[in-house]
């Protein structure tokens, strides 16, 4: 049998959620699990109880052969005997030590002269050069992430837990760190447990995503799986699907289907198995807007609408669309300004039919 990383808990907090997560995770090869999900749902809960800075009311968790935590026969691992390495959303770098100090943080059982091999290693594998006799407040946003990373991986632990890795980064930064992090992950060969609420970094860190809200697991696949595919409205939600509407598949043939929503009709790639009620979930990006009445197009679903409301959203323009039901679009503010787009402005709405995602909607939803 494979080794695997199993969790079963239940933590309640008064007044809060109670946090039940099930999962396992295989530990080769050494993988990258996303814990996702909006704030609150749980996410930095399961990732502290298999640090050991929680302790579960009920469950299991274990690594390999061993049993961290067992509540049934009163287990309970210390964080010291885990070997893992925990890196917090805010770093908590100690502002008073330099680079090397803070990265020593925790080796105090090592003998000197390893120590020092130590940090030579994460600070050449980090990039880190030069800036070892440096305190935190002279360092950049990223160097302080890499800071706070060389000091977890100093440890030398066998499973790491990222918390919000990229979180305490200016949105530059954040973008540019994101393909550097998943290249240093899949190099260190260490499995890791990421959490995090932003898809992107989802999308660009994970092998595996377990999506959670309100102390639940929802779905688990890769994170590719996950967004193409949600597996109901509540999944869809979470990992951005502007629009999603409930609907009714009236036709199928080919691979395609026909569904109605609020008297307009949609096709979209599926088959009778997800209906025939159903949820019709698109993403604002994959939505092309087009002067009315509209010119060529490859997408089979043209929508004529009224525009509600355009709000810029930083490079991109969300344009909120009546279209019979209503339609979330971003677009490039270049777009907006060639379409002449405001409130009231006619519009059609192009979308493809594989850009059309339906999941299975329960009768009493």
């Amino acid at each position: 049998m494979a080794a695997e990383v199993i969790v079963d808990i239940a933590k309640t907090f008064p007044d809060r959620l109670t946090v039940r997560a099930s999962f396992r995770m295989e530990l080769e090869p050494p993988p990258v699990l996303v814990l996702f999900g909006p704030s609150g749902s749980g996410k930095t809960t399961i990732l502290r109880c298999l640090a050991g800075l929680e302790w579960p009311e009920r469950g299991t968790i274990r690594f390999g052969a061993e049993t961290w935590v067992d509540t049934a026969s009163g287990i309970r691992r210390p964080p010291q005997q885990r070997r893992i390495g925990y890196m917090s959303q805010d770093y908590a770098l100690f502002p008073t030590y330099s680079v090397a100090d803070n990265i020593a943080y925790g080796l105090g059982d090592v003998p000197e002269s390893e120590r020092q091999q130590r940090i030579g290693e994460v600070v050449d594998l980090l990039r880190l050069q030069g800036t070892e006799r440096l305190r935190p407040a002279r360092l950049s946003g990223g160097q302080q992430q890499r800071v706070a990373l060389a000091r977890v991986l100093a440890r030398r632990p066998r499973l790491l837990l990222l918390d919000e890795p990229l979180s305490a980064l200016d949105l530059p930064t954040r973008s540019s760190l994101r393909g550097e992090l998943r290249s240093l992950l899949k190099q260190l060969g260490i499995p890791t447990i990421v959490v995090t609420h932003d898809w992107e970094e989802a999308l660009a860190l994970g092998d595996r995503m377990i999506v959670l809200h309100e102390g639940r697991v929802l779905q688990e696949g890769t994170p590719q799986q996950v967004f193409n595919r949600p597996g109901d409205a509540e999944v869809a939600k979470i990992v951005g699907m502007e629009t999603v509407m409930p609907g009714r598949i009236v036709e199928a043939a080919q691979g395609l289907v026909m569904v109605e929503v609020e008297k307009q009709k949609l096709v979209a790639v599926g088959g009778e198995d997800v209906g025939p009620e159903v949820f019709v979930c698109i993403r604002a990006e994959d939505i092309l807007l087009e002067a009315a009445p509209a010119g060529a197009t490859s997408a089979r679903n043209q929508l004529a609408g009224t525009v509600r409301e355009v709000a810029p959203m930083g490079a991109l323009v969300r344009v909120e669309i009546d279209c019979g039901f209503p339609l979330s679009a971003m677009i490039t503010r270049s777009a907006v300004e060639d379409l002449h787009l405001s409130p009231g402005v006619p519009v059609v709405a192009a979308i493809k039919a594989g850009s059309v995602h339906l999941v299975p909607r329960r009768n009493d939803t």
